[in-house]
């Protein structure tokens, strides 16, 4: 039997193993404050390539970046009723602007109690919405495009870091536009970014679709999502976009004069995603060794350690490393430079190399004195570990035959871990049931990777909605979205019985 590098294994208790991905690959840590965390180098670098990749597709469709404050003033929710309702739970807010000693403690001074109380940003519309205000005058100032990288606060009771904690890193992107058909076309375009962006650079398949209505953003007319499948079966609601009509234009008095010189109330959309996507990665393409991390987003695509013995032979090892160091950095892949690292940290080799391996770096290469006396390098591919007989998979491979082929290999990985993943989805999303009670079943308590379902919906409003939220949440499961390439419905809705007007995913989630 294979002896894994980490303590528990996917099969045994998935929720330990992912805590376990976490801290051995120094992703991230506890802060003492419950809820928010520290995102190590590792994590954080990951973090930074997905703000690199993604802005870089954020600004070829003409938004522009910007900042706004972390403290909004209660009024602006106050404005939009069904957003606050929304939000109301998970805000966090300031009172006072200074503490006071009081009996040997710190306490809120009560002479600095605030005129208004400020709330700690849960989400930037109704801010973004008030500038809007300002901004929008007449219909040549539209459409205005703008995102955001900032971090947010929601006061959740339940965390688990990346997936849901107290505080998170995201961008958020907000939109006004001078025309309903306008601001649809941009929430759907957005949403083919986020989609693309998944696939294409995180090697994750998505399903990309609506929301039903009870899973809408608060104050949205509609809301879009990327719904992502986890190794567990699961669903991750890995990325949003919301078109939100006149709800926060006409809160906030976004209005504009058109060419007629009739004024009208803009249309608005938002769209974000988090450092969610980390915790989607994990559960997407770890194993029991720890992370595989796709090259796209690796901070390091290849990592050399020399096995350095600490006599005379070290310095011309390291300058061999150096010398692949330097012939790597000549090549491109996947678009960009390739990123390789020598790592001469003190340490076993042996224990670098599995320090590697948890972190989930694409390519390993050790070198030692016989591949230096030989003009080799020994190559672990991370997303292919093992041999059939259960030994590390090191190749010997010749220095320069490595450099010539580098470049195709990161491409080879970046492909195999997508195709990978999304065999495995398709493999698990079930389109034959239609009948409840056949759904219940296909659910049951025991079943542990039951996927997700795909069943005829007929798209139930007001009590009939609540009635079917109720039974689902019986069996802990969701409705997930509308998928937008499904195909056509037909029959009677599982749900309702009534007539099927499309189909709709079921399953449990994050």
């Amino acid at each position: 039997m294979i002896k894994h590098a980490l303590p528990v294994t996917r099969e045994a208790d998935f929720a330990a193993w992912y805590q376990s991905v976490i801290s051995e690959a120094d992703l991230a840590e506890e802060s003492g404050v419950r809820g928010c965390m520290v995102i190590r180098p590792w994590g954080y670098g990951i973090w930074e390539r997905v703000q690199r990749l993604l802005d870089d597709r954020i600004k070829a469709t003409g938004h522009e970046n910007c900042y706004f404050p972390l403290f909004i003033p209660l009024s602006y929710f106050e404005k939009e009723a069904e957003h606050v309702d929304g939000f109301a739970k998970e805000m966090a807010v300031v009172t006072h602007h200074r503490l006071v000693q009081k009996d040997g403690k710190l306490v809120p001074d009560p002479a600095a109690r605030l005129e208004e109380p400020l709330v700690v940003r849960p989400t930037s519309e109704t801010v973004i919405g008030a500038a809007f205000s300002r901004w929008v005058q007449s219909w040549r100032d539209l459409p205005v495009l703008i995102n955001q990288w900032a971090n947010v606060v929601r006061w959740e009771m339940r965390t688990r870091m990346f997936l849901r904690t107290t505080e998170f890193l995201w961008q958020e992107g907000h939109t006004a536009h001078a025309t309903e058909s306008e601001a649809r076309e941009e929430t759907l375009k957005m949403l083919e970014v986020y989609r693309d962006f998944a696939e294409t650079c995180l090697a994750m398949p998505v399903v990309a679709g609506e929301k039903p209505e009870n899973e809408r953003f608060p104050g949205a007319v509609a809301t879009y999502s990327i719904e992502a499948m986890m190794q567990d079966g699961k669903a991750l609601q890995a990325g949003t976009s919301h078109f939100l009509g006149t709800t926060f234009s006409s809160a906030q008095d976004i209005r504009f004069q058109n060419s007629e010189g009739e004024h009208e109330l803009a249309q608005t959309t938002s769209w974000g995603v988090s450092t969610r996507m980390i915790g989607g990665v994990i559960m997407v393409h770890g194993d029991d060794d720890g992370l595989r991390v796709p090259p796209r987003i690796a901070p390091w695509q290849i990592v050399i350690v020399p096995m350095l013995r600490d006599n005379d032979e070290d310095a011309a090892l390291i300058d061999y490393c150096k010398g692949l160091q330097a012939d790597l950095a000549k090549l491109s892949a996947l678009g960009e430079p390739v990123r390789a690292l020598l790592d001469l940290k003190f340490g076993k080799a042996a224990t670098k190399r599995w320090g590697w391996v948890k972190k989930g770096a694409p390519v390993i290469i050790e070198v030692g004195g016989r591949d230096m006396a030989g003009g080799n390098v020994s190559a672990i591919r991370r997303d292919r570990l093992y041999r059939e007989d259960g030994k590390i998979d090191s190749a010997v491979i010749a220095r320069s035959d490595f450099a010539a082929q580098a470049s195709a290999l990161l491409e080879e990985i970046q492909a195999g871990l997508h195709a990978d993943a999304r065999a495995r989805m398709h493999a698990n999303i079930r389109r034959d049931v239609t009948d409840f009670v056949d759904l219940a079943a296909h659910f049951a308590e025991g079943t542990k990777y039951p996927g997700w379902l795909e069943v005829n919906w007929s798209k139930p409003t007001g009590a009939a909605l609540d009635g079917v939220v109720e039974k689902l949440k019986a069996l802990k499961l969701t409705l997930r979205n509308v998928p937008g390439d499904a195909a056509p419905a037909n029959g009677a809705c599982i749900f309702t019985g009534d007539p099927a007007v499309e189909r709709i995913i079921v399953g449990r989630a994050y």
